[in-house]
């Protein structure tokens, strides 16, 4: 059985890496094409290409369950063809045994997509949005018009919430506006800086600006028969260098701006901390962390899938059905998950459950189809017992 598992496993791997590197091609290729129109003198066509390059992980990371199940699907089909599968069966393997040889066949490639999971896809990212912020002067990710927003606590029982307009490369922060608030949620001080950086677990701004209120300013404001204040309500003060012992790091910004998928497991479980410590929504992270650890299972549920298609024995020709049918297979996967995505969302549905749903679902389904190729006989004797008047299926 070891001839049979390296044989079998040669020819996946090769349909499956040819497949890859053809949808890795074709969707390069369409980025490259949407982005040419952004082209200009500051940014060239060499810096455009680079930032293809550094995309590559994360497509990777994106299609490799298509490539697997078409790729698949494709060896399977072509060895049925040939009969080879007929000869394994014959030799006395079951469809269960050659589904479990499968199985050990797509472990090495699960070990793959742990490591560009874990490694290859976050640090693509993170180069990837340091480029653009380099090249182009932004970086994409959860950015509202007005900027990053962060809220964290304050020594003092209040809150402070601080929105960054632009990040730089390396960590730094440009254009910072900072809100305090004391412990009965009043604003208490703003300040601007225009620029500030991370120095041992602290963030340095640099030419701060504060507008103080004084305790009476708000009562004054309330007060419809204020009309002059013997005293200026507001202090604004200058101070060339100010630092905050704040939870923020260059980490965990980087994390504000990279898809949540995107990201490592521990940086991820690092930022879903940050998010619960601060008393904010931290679900769309749990649910990507959910669907990291699902990721390499969703290769076995692949493969699963490519197994009944591929067992089939068909006529000549059968081949390009059956790689139709995994395409369809496939879009129709990456469709179910978005759409479990959505609405889980949605309908605070257990983070658990939005992310393996679809995966459980296609595997049970699958299972059944193999089950029922591999006993259909065994079924219609059943049925032509009981029932005699009955025609068998075919």
């Amino acid at each position: 059985m070891r001839i049979a598992r390296n044989y079998l496993g040669r020819e996946i791997y090769q349909s499956s890496a040819m497949v890859t590197t053809a949808l890795l091609g074709l969707f390069a290729f369409f980025a490259l094409i949407d982005d040419l129109d952004k082209v200009s003198d500051t940014f060239g066509l060499g810096a455009l290409l680079y930032l293809e390059v550094l995309a590559i992980p994360t497509r990777l990371y994106d299609l490799l369950p298509i490539g697997l199940l078409i790729g698949s699907i494709l060896a399977l089909a072509s060895l049925a063809q040939r009969n080879e599968l007929t000869i394994l069966r014959v030799s006395g393997v079951s469809g269960m045994r050659l589904l479990a040889t499968l199985w050990l066949i797509v472990v090495p490639i699960m070990a793959g997509a742990l490591v560009l999971s874990e490694w290859l896809t976050p640090l693509s990212e993170i180069k990837s949005g340091e480029a653009n912020l380099t090249l182009r002067g932004k970086s994409g990710g959860a950015r509202m018009s007005s900027g990053y927003w962060f809220k964290e606590p304050t020594p003092n029982g209040g809150t402070r919430i601080l929105n960054i307009n632009s990040l730089q490369s390396g960590g730094s922060v440009s254009d910072v506006t900072l809100y305090e608030f004391d412990d009965g949620q009043e604003l208490i001080a703003m300040s601007t800086a225009p620029e500030g950086h991370f120095r041992d677990e602290t963030l340095v701004l640099d030419n701060v600006t504060t507008n103080r209120l004084k305790p009476q300013a708000l009562g004054m404001l309330a007060d419809p028969e204020a009309r002059h204040p013997a005293e200026p309500l507001m202090q604004v003060e200058r101070q060339p260098e100010r630092t905050l012992d704040t939870t923020l790091t260059p980490a965990r910004l980087l994390a504000r701006v990279l898809t949540p998928e995107r990201m490592s497991l521990t940086t991820l479980l690092d930022y879903i901390d940050y998010l619960n410590d601060n008393q904010i929504q931290a679900d769309r992270q749990i649910v990507a962390m959910w669907r990291k650890l699902a990721y390499p299972f969703t290769l076995l549920v692949m493969m699963t899938i490519a197994a009944p298609i591929g067992f089939m024995q068909t006529r000549r020709g059968g081949v390009a059905a059956k790689v139709f049918i995994g395409i369809l297979l496939g879009v129709g996967f990456f469709m179910l998950n978005q759409l479990a995505l959505n609405v889980g969302m949605l309908g605070r549905w257990p983070a658990w459950v939005t992310a393996l749903m679809p995966s459980l679902g296609a595997l049970v389904l699958a299972l059944g189809t193999l089950l029922y190729m591999e006993y259909r006989h065994a079924v219609s004797r059943i049925m032509q017992h009981r029932w005699p008047w009955r025609k068998s299926p075919a």
